[in-house]
């Protein structure tokens, strides 16, 4: 195999090579790297192709010596320089996390890659995924059940490493990347925050098609929006300006911070059955840190478990098979109407998270007096955020979204971003549920 000589790194270049369809040259290209970070000729490789690698490239490789391993790794635009702790399994091993340590891992800027031993076990996102698809609710029990005994232990190992935070170890940590790094343009201060990042690449300036209807950012970031006969209180553009300034990290220091993985939705988590009772054991702690704020560690396992599904997110060109989005504009509001709901699995994945993490997380929190009285849009936005900036939401962008998808997409994030004006809608009444009584109105 002839050397790979671009001025991109490797893995820089199989993200570009992917995007433009060229499976095979990326596939040399990693297996370039995987020989130079392994130090032994990697053989066969291929490359998953899969939904819900939004931000990251992942698949099997077999070494010249016959060990076959796992890798994954993220590339993304303009953010590989700012990840320096990448790898963290060791530091969530030692606090008792369930999680796959890497047998090789690379934090090289554009040459940043982790490889496990090669596992047969399933993602539990994959696993979901079947039983939704396949109606086979009869499995649903046992997968429930796994999932509180994740959420239960996951608290188990939270608390012990709850402690008070600091401005510049909670700035330090690479959760942040998710966050409000992507609201953010560091290298042009006049774009306030909550419009910089990826919310200037995606959004602001262009046209959104929301079924039949037709409007430029500068209109529909401005309007309100009344979803299934819900008012709620903030539009698009108020959402991102008050993420800008409640995410930024040190709006969140003194919060109380914990150790954590931080991005341990189900496409990273295996659902292992080499024991009589299923485990989930998670990888890729690409955002782990010990002074990780609180209310942010496990934000993005509540959405993308529980909300992102059925498909909506992950796979946008079947929406029109399962859902009925109409969208009309009237004046300074939108109206969408959907039929989306939860199915039985995630609406008990989202019991069950409030039940076993979030309210016992937030009574703690209280207890020590560092649960914020704004705690809810702090939840809310970060929730928000979740599907807004980790994806171009935009019929017609390069993430494959649909009028349909993105109509919907527009107005869950909106959802779980704002309130009702008045009555209460299932999320709301989720969040209330959960609060610690001292504690239940922002």
């Amino acid at each position: 195999m002839s050397n790979l000589t671009g001025s991109e790194p490797l893995a820089a270049q199989a993200r570009q090579l992917v995007h433009a369809g060229k499976w095979q040259k990326a596939a040399d290209a990693l297996r370039q790297l995987i020989g130079e970070v392994t130090g032994v000729k990697a053989g066969q490789l291929t490359i998953n192709r899969d939904q819900y690698s939004l931000n990251s490239l992942n698949g099997t490789v077999t070494l010249d010596d016959g060990r076959a391993l796992f890798f994954k790794y993220h590339n993304e635009e303009g953010e590989d320089k700012t990840i320096e702790e990448y790898y963290n399994a060791e530091l969530l091993r030692e606090s008792g996390f369930r999680v796959d340590v890497p047998v090789y891992a690379c934090g090289e800027p554009g040459r940043q890659i982790l490889m496990y031993t090669l596992r047969h076990d399933r993602r539990m996102a994959d696993v979901c995924r079947d039983i939704e698809q396949q109606q086979a609710w009869d499995q649903e029990a046992e997968i429930e059940e796994a999932q509180r005994r994740a959420d239960r232990d996951i608290l188990t190992y939270t608390l012990p490493t709850l402690k008070a935070g600091s401005v510049d170890a909670v700035s330090a940590e690479p959760i942040h990347q998710l966050f409000h790094h992507r609201l953010v343009s560091p290298e042009n201060p006049e774009i306030p925050a909550g419009f910089g990042g990826r919310v200037a690449r995606f959004y602001v300036g262009k046209t959104f098609q929301l079924e039949d209807e037709q409007l430029e950012w500068q209109t529909l970031s401005n309007l309100r929006w009344v979803i299934n006969g819900v008012a709620y209180e903030h539009s698009l553009r108020q959402l991102f300006a008050e993420a800008g300034t409640r995410l930024a990290p040190a709006a969140l220091a003194d919060h109380g911070v914990i150790t954590a993985h931080g991005d341990a939705h189900n496409a990273n988590v295996w659902y292992d059955t080499s024991d009589e009772i299923p485990q989930l054991v998670s990888f890729d702690p690409a955002f782990a840190g010990r002074n990780i704020p609180a209310l942010l560690a496990e934000i993005k396992a509540t959405f993308h478990n529980i909300f992102a599904h059925p498909l909506w997110l992950y796979e946008p060109a079947r929406c029109g098979e399962l859902y009925k989005v109409t969208v009309m504009r009237r004046g300074d509001t939108l109206y969408v109407d959907h039929n989306w709901q939860l199915t039985p699995l995630r609406a008990a994945f989202l019991r069950d998270k409030g039940e076993e993490y979030w309210q016992p997380l937030l009574a703690q929190l209280a207890r020590r007096g560092w649960l914020p009285p704004h705690w809810q849009r702090i939840f809310r936005l970060a929730m928000f955020c979740c599907p807004t900036l980790v994806l171009d939401l935009r019929a017609g962008g390069f993430s494959g979204h649909t009028p349909t998808s993105s109509a919907l997409g527009l107005a869950m994030s909106v959802m779980l971003g704002s309130q009702p004006v008045e009555d209460l809608d299932e999320f709301s009444q989720w969040l209330a549920g959960i609060s610690p009584a001292e504690k239940a109105n922002d």
